[in-house]
């Protein structure tokens, strides 16, 4: 591993990936649930649920370019060439190589996820193309990283896509509500509205968690080749180690929302307990950015098992 230009750059598209990735999931989730009650101009929740609609189109967005400027880093890495002249490359990454196979899906996956998120309406088939196109991209990117070393057929593939799912869920619900959506429920006419969303992103985050770290413990033996000996020798594994910081920190923040935050809203519905909970969210937010971020340095180092042979 070269910590050159290149490679700094090509970290930064897929972490970018990553984060727009999971605030397209997280918005499309929040926009679901609150749609039916959005349908009229004067409810409470019309605003918020605008946010998310106006979030899902901008991540989306976001993420189509970050998978294309991402190919064209790989391609000046895998050609050994400069960034300008790796254009012509990529017909040959995307033609011949696993990596752009990959790649294709995951793009594909983009594509239809933009253009539901353009779509005027909702409905069935809107619905189905939306969480088909998410599980193509985490398919795409899981194939994009470590786990296809044991092949395009294994269970570390289908761990790997497993985890950008449920981590996309659970980082995207802290991105959009507590950065965009759930601010624009503070009235105190919305408070109904903002107490059962915060309930149901509580909730579906919990099942989320338990996933992430279910398939993250398999990915880091894997990585590790169950030795910590490994983790605490190699790059990879230091890496590994601060994305584990931040991911406990992240459930901390997590946990006081859903045991202390959330009860205390549910009970008084005051506007200091609702910014409380909104603010707390904020800050999970914020470190979800941090976990994506390194989770990003990770796919692109050399795992521990291999660094130290």
């Amino acid at each position: 591993m070269s910590m050159d230009g290149l490679w700094i750059g090509q970290v930064a598209m897929a972490a970018l990936m990553n984060v727009a990735f999971a605030f397209a999931v997280g918005s499309a989730l929040l926009g679901a649930w609150l749609a039916k009650d959005a349908q009229t101009k004067i409810n409470p929740a019309r605003p918020a649920w605008l946010r998310a609609q106006r979030s899902m189109l901008t991540a989306t967005v976001v993420l189509v370019f970050a998978d294309l400027g991402w190919l064209l880093y790989q391609a000046a890495s895998m050609s050994g060439v400069a960034l300008p002249s790796a254009i012509g490359v990529v017909p040959t990454v995307l033609t011949q190589t696993h990596v752009g196979y990959a790649w294709s899906v995951a793009f594909a996956g983009a594509l239809v996820l933009l253009g539901t998120a353009m779509a005027s309406h909702t409905g069935t088939l809107r619905n189905a193309l939306l969480w088909l196109a998410v599980i193509a991209i985490a398919a795409g990117k899981a194939s994009l990283g470590h786990a296809a070393d044991a092949g395009p057929a294994s269970a570390a593939i289908a761990m790997q896509t497993l985890h950008v799912l449920v981590t996309g869920v659970w980082g995207g619900l802290a991105m959009a509500a507590g950065l965009s959506v759930l601010p624009a429920l503070s009235t105190s006419t919305a408070r109904g509205m903002l107490i059962r969303t915060a309930t149901q992103v509580s909730n579906v985050s919990v099942v989320a968690v338990g996933l992430v770290l279910l398939t993250g413990i398999f990915n880091a033996v894997r990585g590790s080749g169950g030795s910590f000996e490994a983790i605490e020798s190699s790059t990879w594994g230091h890496v590994l180690t601060l994305k584990l910081s931040l991911i406990a920190l992240a459930l901390v923040l997590g946990g006081l929302n859903r045991l202390s935050a959330l009860p205390r809203l549910r009970r008084t519905a005051s506007t200091m307990d609702a910014h409380t909970f909104v603010n707390v969210l904020y800050l999970e937010a914020l470190v979800m950015i941090g976990v994506f971020v390194a989770a990003a340095v990770l796919s692109h180092s050399v795992p521990a098992f291999a660094a130290l042979g």
